[in-house]
């Protein structure tokens, strides 16, 4: 799977979730998935952190922790290696 692809997956599962598919409204999610690919590309090949996309969206803390949880969930069930699911974790994960 291509991190476009995997990217795709994780819009799709964002959208459906009622709770999270109201903050998407406005916004233009092909721009969003280009930014996300790109950040995702980057932490899977060890790069630096990505620049979370989500940020400015006014998510809470644990509504960014969700949807961090959809990709680490897309990522799984792709079989991505641990390693580099531990790294997109971190590039991903709610910032401190």
């Amino acid at each position: 799977m291509t991190p476009g692809e995997a990217v795709g997956r994780w819009l799709r599962l964002v959208v459906a979730d009622a709770e999270l598919s109201p903050y998407l409204i406005g916004v233009d999610l092909g721009r969003l998935a280009a930014h996300l690919t790109a950040g995702l590309a980057n932490a899977l090949d060890g790069g630096p952190a990505a620049v979370d996309g989500w940020q400015g969206l006014g998510l809470s803390e644990e509504q960014h922790r969700r949807v961090v949880d959809y990709l680490m969930g897309v990522l799984w069930a792709a079989e991505f290696p641990d390693d580099q699911m531990v790294r997109v974790r971190r590039a991903f994960e709610v910032p401190a």
